[in-house]
């Protein structure tokens, strides 16, 4: 059986990644709170 994951990294960072959120005001909240929260990874 074919498990669900098929990781791409392209994809991964087109869809999640820092620049995508940077493109949207609530995309940006997100990365202020995640910077809060002292997170060393901000996205994908």
């Amino acid at each position: 059986m074919k498990r669900t994951y098929q990781p791409k990294k392209r994809q991964r960072s087109k869809e999640h990644g820092f620049r995508k959120r940077m493109k949207t005001k609530s995309g940006r909240n997100i990365l202020k709170k995640r910077r809060q929260k002292g997170r060393t990874k901000l996205s994908a």
